[in-house]
């Protein structure tokens, strides 16, 4: 999720953007703005950083491992084919 930090910050730079002399307002808007932003991002199904790169990680080893695993399966099907050779026509892989 994203940080208090991140949400004061961006409700810190709505509200600057509020006119001068508004000072009462500032602080009521810049509450009121952190409280609908933690609340809007609440809504959403968002994850930290770390956790998608945790998750990227894991992706790129399984794909690693998926494409290790096509070529030992090649190879075991190439030499199957030497092994073991069919007649014409006999052939019965899709």
């Amino acid at each position: 999720m994203i940080g208090m930090k991140s949400l004061d910050d961006l409700a810190q730079r709505l509200t600057d953007l509020l006119p001068p002399g508004m000072d009462q307002a500032r602080v009521d808007v810049e509450k009121n703005m952190k409280a609908a932003l933690q609340a809007g991002f609440a809504k959403l199904d968002l994850v930290t950083r770390e956790e998608f790169d945790v998750q990227r990680a894991v992706l790129l080893r399984t794909r690693e491992k998926l494409a290790l695993l096509e070529r030992v399966l090649m190879d075991l099907e190439s030499r199957l084919d030497v092994a073991l050779p069919r007649a014409p026509g006999s052939d019965t892989r899709n």
